[in-house]
């Protein structure tokens, strides 16, 4: 199902609308997955953001999600290696790169790096940077991958039953490739939800911070499009120069250094993870996720 179109080719993991003047949103499509991520709806993602940042009429991007859950992260069928070897794994060439990596199709990590690279960090801080104001609606589960659409946003706003975690160290690994978990939990929470595999309530990352409101699930819709028309009466440019001047407080205390070494920190747990088990994540893992992601957060 087409929803929208967006660098010339419809939509088919998101749908993008302007549901009030000034205010763009881009919705997660694939709920029979709880939206999980392949490299289709990011890029499609991307293509979204691009049309409202190119959109004079758009004021406020809202990132928004169809069904219960906002998002379970990465789609691993999409992101599996084929018979145990990286080899010319993972396919890229249904898409064109917005960064400047390349090299996709090298063997060992070095074709898996640059991947990474490109469709979860470099499409992150590209989000992250995008010149008007963003907010993120979130219901359900966010979860690694899907907590990386969250905290690239410039505001939050969660239902009540919205929970928020990142269990990938049972795959290996030291978290998701967007590692900015110090500044948006505080190091010692950050530290309890990836060795806990533990996540956050809603309310609880109100308290730390993390998120602006928090709302009935009923009136999450309703509360991110009030917020996102009191954003659109104001003037762009100092929209633009608002979250410049916050983002540059971030990168003063060393945000995108951080980021790039906690991604080649990340890029070593797939080499470990190669020469033990052949494959970018211990498979042992699993079934750790899957139980730490049923459960809610520690009382």
């Amino acid at each position: 199902m087409s929803h929208s179109v967006g660098n010339g080719k419809p939509f088919t993991s998101v749908r993008y609308d302007m549901p009030l003047p000034g205010v763009a949103r881009v919705t997660l499509a694939r709920p029979d997955c709880r939206n999980a991520q392949d490299k289709r709806l990011l890029y499609e993602v991307n293509d979204a953001f691009d049309l409202a940042a190119q959109d004079d009429a758009v004021k406020v991007v809202i990132l928004a999600a169809e069904g219960p859950h906002f998002s379970a992260g990465h789609d691993l069928a999409d992101f599996e290696v084929v018979g145990g070897a990286l080899g010319k794994e993972p396919r890229m060439t249904d898409h064109t790169p917005v960064g400047c990596w390349g090299g996709f199709d090298l063997p060992g990590v070095e074709g898996w790096m640059a991947m990474e690279e490109e469709v979860f960090l470099g499409l992150c801080w590209r989000w992250r940077n995008l010149p008007k104001p963003t907010i993120a609606s979130v219901q359900g589960k966010a979860i690694a991958g899907g907590l990386m659409l969250v905290w690239v946003c410039d505001l939050i706003v969660a239902a009540e039953n919205a929970q928020f975690s990142d269990p990938v160290v049972a795959f290996g690994m030291n978290g998701h490739e967007f590692f900015v978990h110090t500044w948006e939990l505080g190091a010692r929470r950050a530290k309890e939800m990836l060795f806990m595999g533990s996540s956050v309530s809603a309310q609880e990352a109100y308290q730390l911070g993390m998120v602006n409101r928090v709302v009935p699930t009923e009136q999450l819709e309703d509360a991110t499009l009030a917020m996102a028309e009191r954003i659109a009466a104001q003037p762009s440019i100092g929209l633009k120069l608002a979250k410049q001047a916050v983002n540059q407080s971030l990168d003063a205390q060393g945000q995108w250094t951080a980021l790039q070494a906690a991604f080649s920190i990340h890029e070593t747990g797939h080499a470990h993870n190669m020469l033990l088990h052949g494959r970018p994540v211990d498979p042992a893992g699993v079934g750790l996720v899957r139980k730490f992601s049923a459960e809610g957060p520690p009382a």
